[in-house]
């Protein structure tokens, strides 16, 4: 079993909470918009995988790529920054999904969080939100979950507060 601690958006922020859940989870996932200094932060704590977004600068779009797919466990993740959600993905995650099928699709980037099952696509789509002080979010959010075997579950979302 891997306990995920998923987050996106954090735009150069991290509060000691957030450190705190990182510190309790197998693997770190963070869906892009990074910022200055968080990965290095995240990485000394655990396994840290990723893609950049829109604000990253470019050692993080070194770091990163634009699209990650791996598995976990028994799971193929896909994840990319800007992919909106089912029946609403944009071009580059709808030609990503046809083509890796993954069972899990995670995207950021809205700060509008979603867990939502794509019929279509046979997938679970995850965007934890926002848990950075910058944006338009009115609560800052995270999630976090288990992989066990080909199972997705106790998946949690996280309020760390108002913005």
């Amino acid at each position: 079993m891997t306990k995920i601690l998923l987050l996106s958006d954090t735009h150069s922020y991290l509060d000691e909470r957030i450190l705190n859940y990182a510190k309790n989870a197998d693997e770190i996932w963070h869906c892009g918009d990074f910022g200055v200094g968080v990965a290095e932060q995240l990485e000394n704590i655990k396994t840290l995988r990723g893609v950049f977004g829109n604000i990253d600068d470019e050692k993080i779009r070194k770091q990163f790529p634009e699209v990650l797919c791996f598995e976990c466990e028994k799971v193929k993740v896909l994840m990319i920054h800007i992919g909106g959600y089912p029946n609403k993905y944009s071009p580059l995650a709808r030609k990503e999904i046809l083509e890796k099928k993954p069972k899990l699709f995670i995207s950021g980037h809205s700060h509008i969080l979603k867990a939502m099952y794509d019929d279509r696509n046979k997938l679970l789509h995850l965007n934890p939100g926002a848990c950075g002080k910058s944006g338009w979010h009115k609560m800052r959010t995270m999630m976090r979950f288990e992989i066990d075997g080909e199972e997705i579950k106790n998946l949690e979302v996280i309020e760390l507060g108002v913005r």
